[in-house]
């Protein structure tokens, strides 16, 4: 059943891939594509989601703070890795980022196929403290022990960052009552509903199989952990604060699926080893296909 459910969406992962590979609709669509739904198309689709969010639900603060303790445990175990075995932080941020970071289009559709609406909700709220997270601990990864990261840099790619803008406009309006007025709400519900599937065919066109050439043992464990020791962290710490049901189902999903191919741009913006981010992004996208359905069956999902 669950492989049913999903099996669509990474049909459209490997439909975006033949796609880009055939030359179709042309080179220059695809980053296009991509900025169109990074800044307009998915913001959208984040806003409409927490406009009616139970944000004040228990739950929904049990569930962030469990991704909070996830992906900070996970990261303090990769530093403590790498006091053992000194890397530089060209190569310890791709190895960070693979473990942490999530491919946002993925999850949510994903939750979207297994939970509907109440699902994507609770998704959007994961997102919101997720995101900035991450980006902070990547941003910090991938300089050398953070000495040439200011906080003032942090603060400006972070809070210029089109999906954690959306999240605080979306936590805003829900707790403020005020909705989405005017019709607005059936507009961005329009814009919104074309996120998902240009963005998981755009993961597909991202996909660089000839990066998995090299780097085979530490894209390997590196995939190892973020697909199947991430979840189980993930399931630990739901367990421990008492999460069930849709906030259960988020934290793990959001734990089992791959890197974004978004952490290769910041890679490269950082001087980072972009080949062995790029292999990293490629060898978990593919091997989710596999994974996900299986870490879900094994969670009760």
């Amino acid at each position: 059943m669950i492989f049913l459910t999903i099996w669509p969406i990474f049909a459209l992962i490997c439909l975006g891939f033949v796609l880009a590979r055939s030359g179709f609709p042309g080179a220059s669509f695809w980053p296009s594509a991509e900025r169109l739904n990074y800044f307009l198309l998915f913001p959208a689709l984040l806003v409409t989601s927490l406009v009616d969010a139970p944000l004040r639900d228990p739950a929904i603060l049990r569930m962030g703070g469990a991704a909070v303790g996830t992906i900070c445990l996970a990261a303090g175990a990769m530093a403590l890795l790498r006091l053992a075995r000194p890397t530089p932080a060209a190569r310890f941020g791709p190895g960070l980022q693979g473990m942490i970071r999530f491919n946002t289009y993925l999850g949510l559709a994903i939750v979207a196929s297994l939970a509907g609406p109440d699902g994507l909700g609770r998704a959007a709220v994961y997102l919101a403290v997720a995101v900035p997270l991450v980006n902070v601990l990547s941003i910090l990864a991938l300089t050398e022990r953070g000495a040439a990261t200011s906080v003032m840099m942090l603060l400006r790619i972070v809070f210029r960052n089109p999906l954690i803008l959306a999240c605080i406009v979306g936590i805003a309006l829900a707790l403020s009552g005020l909705g989405l007025p005017f019709g607005s709400d059936q507009l961005l519900t329009l814009v919104a509903q074309a996120s998902l599937p240009l963005g998981l065919l755009c993961v597909g066109a991202a996909l660089q199989p000839r990066a998995l050439r090299q780097d085979g043992l530490p894209v390997l464990g590196d995939t190892m952990l973020r697909l199947l020791a991430m979840p189980a962290l993930a399931a630990l710490a739901g367990r421990v604060l008492g999460l069930d049901g849709i906030e259960a189902l988020v934290l793990v999903v959001f734990s089992a699926i791959p890197t974004a191919p978004t952490a290769y741009i910041l890679t490269r913006q950082l001087n980072g080893d972009g080949p062995f981010m790029a292999g990293l992004v490629t060898a978990q996208t593919l091997a989710s296909a596999l994974t996900i359905p299986l870490v879900l069956l094994a969670f009760g999902a």
